[in-house]
């Protein structure tokens, strides 16, 4: 069983940054060099612990945030490997609300990419401490000062390096402390341990110059600290590291280290710089919560009521469900009941444990500041609050993107049909940006991801998890419909058979809405001319009507209804002939108000050297993509635009060919807009093959 740790021995981060960049492979050097592993594992032969799921070992990438634990000098260090590619970077969003600090991973030959910049953003908005560690210093290229130059062209002068690297390339070989003023040499074998030696002289110049960049930056966050060394001319090492210390915690400074993970080079330091400058959880600033209804900042003690964040799930093939749950106050003890302050219900919560990549390590309990895990709770789902019952505590939920694309699947057989809807829950479970429904209108089950990449690993987890083997089909745009102009119409519906008849009679004006407000329903009926308990009927009628508009079958938007005059009869009415004469009211109106139909629009962030800029604005200007600015950092040009969903459905292996794969892009939902006239038709005609319309439909 693992030894319990107090909250000021425990540090909690996330290894993050753009994919590839080495945070797996550290995390790897990490567990070897502290004894947590017994030999050092690697990305390219599929044996890391964090990087375990078959998609992974077979793609080397991290799809899945990971955590695993190390025991260093004392301490225990909580690590969260995170995915760093755009498609899966909603993990890693989800990770950053279980630690205190960020490692960030820069690779020395590609600087800053497109995922460092958007972890980065993530990590300002939850004010999180970081430090930065310039990695694949060993490989051919490996450029330090062209990887700092980039670090500090995004994330401006407060990067300074603590270090600077002893060989180059494959002589890579070691570290200058720029703290301490005394270098270190790593064994060439992988077994990562160091000598202390003396600085190269060859290097004495630059370090000199470097220890100063460094000292000023300190002494310039602190007014004693400037004013010793104005009087000293110098600070010393107790002084730097108090002065650093204060400085990383209010994000007024981020040091910056190097390393060769591969290579086992640079590691000891790190975890010393994570010890000594990165907050414990006591240190971290308070954390948001809202008590009792009301905006308050969480003090993090394990003196007080448990409270707790379930920060992801994990569906395990053999134990189920897995939660895993950053407990900010309090302690979490095994065999208790907890409260699940968003389902309004209590959770027995049986053994808790910690993760080792995904081996199960036996806990006593989980004290404030620690990150457990506990198998097969009922209703708690990721970014649910756990709390004593009483304490009224909510945690802000977990902000997720929304899918940016849409497939169609098709199961191969009636047995996969069959065993598809287990599947999807389990699968949504873990994955809250994937969904999977069923289009009441085609009939076709639609899949829908952060982009196709996500896709692929959403259905591979179905055939390879669940034994659900899909087709996928061409992706779907989400098309919506609206009205450009007003309409005043009655629907009538009256059906005599004999016996009790129905009748239902709605006059109603339509008119549009400025974008995003959806839908109106008013109701201003006087005298009695529609019985009160008729009128919700009339505006459900609407409701389910405008789930298929009347141009291409697409959900109908940003319209209002009046529901101002009709008539009834006291036998034949009823509220389902009201509500069919709410729908035929609504296709006439639709039709007499000018309707048009509305596409997606992404925003788009193209990440690309500068010699490619032209051809990709040219590239997006081709596919009705509205440039917005551009920006120049390092040795990359950042071009920003909003483009139709159907038009970027295709782009990233145009984006590939013209860059020979050095270029990326982000991309998320903006927002609306009317599909141009020319191209209506086309949408039109594609929703009648897909029998979203039939053709005589649309000829009335």
């Amino acid at each position: 069983m693992m030894k319990d740790y107090n909250a000021e021995k425990i540090r909690n981060v996330a290894l993050v940054g753009h994919g590839s960049s080495g945070k797996t492979s550290i995390a790897a050097a990490m567990l070897f060099d502290t004894g947590a592993t017994t030999r050092l594992t690697e990305v390219d032969k599929g044996n890391t612990v964090t990087d375990y799921d078959p998609d992974e070992i077979e793609r080397k990438i991290s799809i899945n945030s990971a955590p695993c634990f190390l025991e260093w000098k004392g301490h225990k260090i909580n690590i969260l490997d995170c995915p760093g590619y755009s498609n899966f970077l909603w993990d890693t969003r989800a990770c950053f609300r279980a630690v205190d600090a960020g490692v960030v991973m820069v690779c020395s030959i590609s600087g800053v990419e497109v995922g460092t910049e958007k972890v980065w953003e993530m990590m300002n908005e939850l004010q999180l401490p970081r430090i930065i560690v310039i990695n694949k210093m060993d490989r051919e290229n490996a450029q330090f000062e062209q990887a700092l130059e980039s670090i500090q062209q995004f994330f401006g002068r407060q990067a300074v390096p603590v270090q600077i690297p002893i060989g180059k390339e494959k002589n890579f070989k070691g570290v200058v402390d720029l703290i301490q003023k005394k270098a270190y040499v790593f064994d060439q074998n992988r077994g990562g341990k160091l000598t202390e030696t003396e600085i190269p002289e060859d290097l004495k110049s630059e370090v000199g110059k470097k220890i100063n960049e460094l000292t000023e930056m300190v002494a310039e966050n602190d007014e004693k600290l400037m004013e010793k060394y104005f009087e000293q001319g110098d600070l010393d090492a107790a002084d730097l590291e108090a002065g650093l210390k204060t400085s990383i915690l209010n994000r007024q400074f981020f040091p910056v280290f190097v390393s060769s993970a591969l290579m086992n080079v640079g590691i000891h330091p790190i975890l010393d710089g994570i010890l000594g400058f990165l907050p414990s959880p006591l240190e971290r600033s308070k954390i948001p919560v809202i008590i009792k209804g009301k905006e308050e900042l969480l003090d993090m003690s394990a003196n007080k009521n448990m409270s707790a964040l379930v920060y992801k799930t994990i569906s395990d093939p053999y134990t189920g469900r897995i939660s895993l749950i950053r407990v900010f106050s309090g302690v979490l003890n095994p065999d208790t009941s907890v409260y699940n302050a968003n389902k309004d219900n209590e959770e027995k919560i049986g053994g808790l444990f910690f993760l080792q990549g995904k081996e199960q390590v036996p806990a006593g309990q989980a004290k404030a500041g620690d990150i457990v895990a506990t198998a097969k709770l009922k209703a708690t789902g990721t970014g649910d609050t756990i709390c004593q019952k009483g304490s009224d505590i909510f945690f802000p939920r977990i902000k997720f993107p929304e899918p940016s694309i849409s497939f169609a699947i098709q199961p191969k057989t009636r047995a996969d049909e069959d065993r598809i809807s287990q599947a999807i829950h389990r699968i949504s479970d873990e994955d809250p940006t994937a969904r999977i429904e069923r289009d009441s209108e085609t009939n076709e089950l639609i899949i829908s991801g952060n982009g196709q990449l996500h896709v692929e690993i959403i259905t591979n987890r179905l055939k390879k998890r669940y034994n659900v083997d899909v087709t996928l089909k061409p992706p779907k745009i989400p098309y919506k419909e609206t009205i450009k102009g007003k309409s005043d119409v009655q629907g009538k519906y009256k059906k005599q058979t004999g016996g009790r008849g129905q009748y239902g009679d709605v006059k109603i004006k339509m008119e549009p809405l400025s974008r995003g407000k959806d839908f109106e329903f008013e109701d201003k009926i006087f005298g009695g001319a529609i019985p009160k308990n008729f009128i919700p009927s009339i505006e459900k009628g609407i409701l389910e009507a405008r789930k298929k508009g009347v141009s291409a079958g697409y959900p109908t938007v940003d319209f209002k209804v009046i529901l101002y005059d009709g008539s009834y009869h006291d036998v034949d009415s009823s509220d389902i002939a009201f509500k069919i004469a709410a729908s035929m009211a609504f296709k006439k109106g639709m039709k007499e108000a000018k309707p048009t139909i509305l596409e997606p629009i992404m925003s788009v962030e193209v990440y690309t050297p500068e010699a490619f800029m032209g051809d990709i604005m040219g590239n997006l200007n081709g596919r009705r993509g509205k440039v917005q600015g551009m920006e120049q950092k390092g040795a990359m040009s950042i071009i920003k635009a909003q483009v139709p969903m159907a038009e970027m459905l295709d782009f990233e292996p145009s984006l590939t060919s013209i860059t020979g794969g050095r270029g990326a892009f982000m991309m998320e939902f903006f927002s609306y807009e009317e599909v141009p006239a020319q191209l209506q038709q086309k949408v039109i005609d594609k929703a009648v093959q897909e029998g979203r319309i039939k053709p005589e439909e649309e000829e009335k």
